[in-house]
């Protein structure tokens, strides 16, 4: 099994031909490639659960987000960062970044392809934005305004602005480096991506892997750049989502993610997403219904 990109289980996905980087469907699709004329392209699609685009990259940058469902975005050439991404939140993937997306879930997809000259110049690393109610309402518009070049202008310009405004979000599963890493930390990381219900301490997960917990809390701030504390909090999410998106109770998710208690569950997922489980719950019935 490839370590690299398991940050959560996956259904066995439907594979698309593999897109080489000089695919012209990539670099040179006239229909979808933004430009400084139109810096924001979109290209709404329809994605049967389990549909996956194999890892690939573009000269554009790519806003992933979609209005119905559940997506998973894995990034880099080493496949080092995982992001899930549900409707209230959408993926900023800079130009030239590898990325390989699956639909967890049936999914509405609204791809938006901006040009990389066109968003600031510092936003070179992935984000995680929180969706508007207004972003929301322009990049539907967006795919209803091909036939007037003036409105599209007027559109792009307030997405972009709209993103610059966005508040950032922390959604995202980073994992260890493959080539170099520390291989203490990958199987740790990795026992924990297969138990992520286990109630282990971090001293308990290191010894099985034969470190310390001083040493493993080290690796975690040197290799992934975040507390074992908070990375194991994006697991957990990133484990949680998928249930609650398919209608599990809170209850029932907040057992299977190892948490005594519902309302200690619900803090946590709201003090990261900003919205109660249960209202993600909702939000995701009233979609698919």
């Amino acid at each position: 099994m490839d370590r690299r990109i398991h940050a959560m289980p996956l259904a066995q996905a439907t594979r698309l031909p593999p897109y080489a980087a000089n695919s012209p469907l990539l670099a040179g699709n006239d229909e979808f490639a933004p430009s400084a004329q139109h810096p924001v392209r979109t290209r709404p699609r329809n994605l049967p659960a389990d549909w996956h685009f194999e890892r690939h990259h573009h000269p554009w940058a790519q806003l992933a987000y979609c209005t119905d469902g559940l997506l998973q975005v894995v990034l880099g050439s080493d496949a080092r960062l995982s992001f899930i991404v549900p409707p209230s939140r959408a993926v900023l993937i800079p130009a030239n970044e590898p990325h390989a997306i699956t639909a967890l879930q049936a999914a509405r997809m609204h791809t938006l392809y901006i040009d990389a000259a066109a968003l600031p110049q510092e936003w070179t690393i992935p984000r995680v934005l929180a969706v508007s109610g207004l972003f929301r309402e322009l990049a539907l518009a967006l795919d209803e305004s091909s036939s007037s070049a003036p409105r599209e202008a007027l559109l792009s310009q307030l997405i972009l602005d709209e993103l610059e405004r966005a508040d950032l979000q922390t959604l995202g599963v980073p994992l260890p480096r493959v080539s170099d890493g520390d291989k203490r930390l990958s199987a740790l990381c990795e026992a924990v991506m297969r138990n992520p219900t286990k109630r282990a301490t971090l001293a308990d997960w290191a010894k099985s892997v034969g470190a310390s917990e001083r040493t493993a809390a080290r690796l975690f701030h040197e290799e992934l750049g975040t507390s074992y504390q908070q990375w194991r909090q994006q697991v957990v999410l990133a484990h949680a989502l998928p249930l609650l998106a398919s209608g599990i109770p809170v209850g029932q998710v907040a057992t299977r993610c190892g948490y005594s208690s519902e309302s200690a569950f619900s803090a946590m997922f709201k003090g990261t997403l900003g919205q109660s489980p249960r209202a993600f719950s909702r939000l995701q019935g009233k979609r698919t219904a």
